[in-house]
């Protein structure tokens, strides 16, 4: 098959074995997948997390944010999943021992290609109705949902959202979901600025221009906002996590959502004295994919806007190369096989 393919530090697009259903899975023909950040950090930091497999002898095929048209069945699957059925899952390919990450391992190939294999007890059948771009992005927005669910955050309390790429979007759309009235979102984009108020952000405020803080001090006074701060870190810049500790309030909940690459620095004793409570990573939980894949065919989400770009696979290069430099829209997906319906 036709794929994007890495290999010893490349990444070129060419052809590489078709995979081949085994035991419970699915072999599927993906329609659209969506770029992540995360790719970029799996070819540029290979090691820099336990569940990524690198190999730089083997062939691996990137994309783990997807929708694809079953077109097999590995031996002893269900009839639950005809040929021809939309499908989406969560990024895991089980089986004997540790699950396999797809797209960041060279046993799971994933959905930058022309053929990909899921496991069925992970598999959902899109409805009718949902397009395809849209099942694409589920991965993505389920992150904000994790963050937000595990935040506890509660009617009147303040949200400082900061960095609106497309995990600081997600986590916008779910507050949003939530009911919360006030949602401040810091970028120094102006674009991605505008992505964020059309998911809901009230107030949204460039750092190079005025200092996100102050607009929460301003509007937690005027709304009469319960204190403490909430901050949702969604930029994952070196130094920011230091900025937070620096500028937040006394006694504020930060959750680390950002997409972070390798070591920072933090001050701890700063952080003690401030009071502060910070979440790192741990998701999204399979409640919180599952269920935005719920809610966007329930028509309560609709991920649409946030992107920017439709690209084929002999584009994907440059488009990881521009996500490196944080250029692009938030985000952008890939038709590997067909025009996404």
């Amino acid at each position: 098959m036709r794929a994007v393919v890495l290999r010893d530090n490349r990444l070129e697009v060419r052809e590489t074995d078709d995979p081949v259903a085994g035991p419970g899975e699915l072999l599927i023909r993906p329609l659209s997948a969506a770029l992540c950040a995360s790719d970029v950090h799996y070819m540029d930091h290979p090691n820099s997390a336990p569940r990524f497999v690198w190999d730089a002898d083997r062939d691996t095929v990137l994309g783990h944010e997807f929708i694809g048209e079953v077109v097999g069945h590995g031996p002893g699957g269900s009839e639950n999943f005809p040929i021809g059925t939309r499908v989406t899952s969560m990024p895991l390919l089980l089986g004997a021992g540790q699950p396999h990450v797809i797209g960041h391992d060279p046993d799971a190939p994933g959905a930058f290609g022309e053929l990909m294999r899921v496991s069925e007890v992970m598999t959902r059948v899109v409805p009718d109705g949902v397009p395809d771009d849209a099942a694409a992005v589920v991965d993505a927005f389920a992150v904000g949902e994790y963050y937000v669910r595990i935040s506890n955050i509660a009617p009147g309390e303040l949200p400082l959202v900061i960095g609106a790429g497309a995990i600081g979007l997600s986590a916008v759309a779910a507050l949003k979901a939530r009911g919360i009235e006030h949602i401040i979102v810091a970028d120094y984009s102006p674009a991605r600025l505008e992505y964020a108020r059309t998911f809901g952000a009230t107030e949204v405020v460039n750092p190079a221009e005025r200092s996100p803080y102050e607009v929460w001090r301003e509007l937690a006074q005027s709304t009469g906002a319960t204190w403490p701060q909430v901050i949702f870190e969604c930029a994952g810049a070196p130094g920011l996590i230091q900025n937070i500790i620096d500028s937040c309030e006394f006694g504020t909940r930060i959750f680390a959502a950002g997409s972070w690459t390798g070591a920072d620095t933090m001050i701890i004793p700063a952080a003690m004295h401030q009071g502060l409570a910070m979440q790192f990573g741990g998701g999204p939980h399979p409640q919180d994919w599952y269920g935005t894949l719920d809610a966007v065919a329930d028509g309560r989400l609709d991920p649409l806007p946030a992107i920017g770009k439709a690209i084929g696979l002999d584009e994907v290069p440059d488009a990881l190369d521009q996500l490196r430099k944080g250029q692009g829209p938030p985000r952008v997906v890939v038709h590997p096989t067909t025009a996404a319906r």
